[in-house]
């Protein structure tokens, strides 16, 4: 087809007339920020993906001093904790509980499957600072320990002066020198003393942290509950007086935030206590009490299976729709009453 000179100048005026309308221009731009839009709501599907499950037994093989070929006690459990709060910051997105931008700024729930995680080593850390690293109430803590425990309970959320990722790195970079310390048979000073008292103490701290979990996920439903704060002790008092029955509904808009931050919870308490069961292997078949830890895993191991709702639903508790909150409640409560029977054998002779 031939184009004569006027066809190209009518084209041209034509599309100088739609330039100066801003035609094209807002074409343009529409048709780049749905793609933009597009392209952020891809990243944060990606970035919401939970980490998969690790062996305790690699990473500590991995993070372990190499001229070692003996995993000393403590070795497991410190690596496990280096490995869980390394994930928090270099999995794929990075750590995201701090960040103010798209697409982080609307995603939620892997942050607050961070938060659950976070918790756990926390507490793990603040055992081995107060508990697995002292032989006495009267001996010196450790001198990386004492770095490590409080780094880790930095704010979760500060995204500059300073970044958290900063500063739980400072208590990452403690964690490896002690764990450097424990490998080294020339320096007796950092010990991992793997007693049944120690261990009772920690899981005191799980049983309170699920049992917490477990009230929170339950009340996605709403319900009345007799107050039982005093309990057991006639001579009890608390600082002010509370109703006799009390209604408890968690906010819709906190129900997934809930469900996630439990999974993120037993996520990192699965691994903790696989490397609890190596480190504390003599204590727990002496007290006969290696098959309820292996129990407590099991039940938390079931909380980690693909969720295939798009949503996080909270039908009725016998209603026509699931309740995920509800079945995450299960298998975290019954994961904490195996928790309980098994501080009774480690309190036994």
């Amino acid at each position: 087809m031939n184009v004569t000179y006027t066809d190209l100048v009518d084209r041209f005026k034509d599309g100088f007339m739609r330039f100066k309308n801003s035609e094209y221009p807002l074409g343009f731009a529409g048709g780049l920020l749905a793609i933009i839009l597009l392209l952020l709501l891809l990243l944060g599907w990606l970035w919401s993906q939970e980490p998969d499950a690790f062996d305790v037994n690699e990473v500590t093989q991995q993070l372990a001093p190499e001229t070692q070929s003996t995993i000393t006690i403590g070795s497991t459990t410190t690596a496990t904790v280096i490995h869980l709060m390394e994930t928090l910051l270099n999995k794929r997105g990075g750590y995201l509980s701090n960040d103010i931008m798209p697409p982080t700024l609307w995603l939620d729930n892997i942050p607050n499957w961070e938060y659950g995680v976070l918790i756990q080593c926390r507490d793990i850390t603040r055992s081995m600072r107060n508990d697995f690293s002292r032989s006495q109430s009267q001996s010196v803590e450790d001198k990386d320990l004492i770095i490590t425990e409080p780094q880790f309970n930095f704010d979760n959320e500060s995204w500059i002066f300073p970044a958290t990722e900063s500063e739980y790195q400072k208590g990452l970079d403690a964690l490896h020198r002690y764990l450097e310390r424990l490998q080294n048979p020339n320096n007796p000073e950092a010990q991992f003393y793997a007693r049944a008292d120690n261990l009772s103490d920690w899981l005191g701290q799980v049983e309170k942290r699920l049992g917490s979990l477990s009230q929170r996920l339950s009340a996605s439903v709403g319900q009345t509950r007799i107050n039982t704060d005093l309990a057991g002790d006639a001579a009890a008092e608390q600082s002010t007086r509370t109703s006799r029955e009390i209604d408890i509904k968690t906010p819709w808009s906190e129900i997934d935030d809930i469900f996630y931050e439990a999974r993120g919870a037993a996520w990192a308490l699965v691994h903790l206590l696989k490397a609890v069961e190596k480190d504390f292997d003599s204590i727990l078949r002496k007290k006969n009490a290696l098959i309820s830890l292996r129990q407590i895993i099991r039940e938390l191991e079931s909380t980690q299976e693909t969720i295939w709702s798009p949503l996080i639903m909270n039908g009725s508790g016998f209603g026509m729709f699931a309740n995920h909150s509800l079945v995450m409640a299960s298998y975290i409560s019954r994961a904490n009453a195996a928790v309980i029977d098994l501080r009774q054998l480690l309190q036994q002779g």
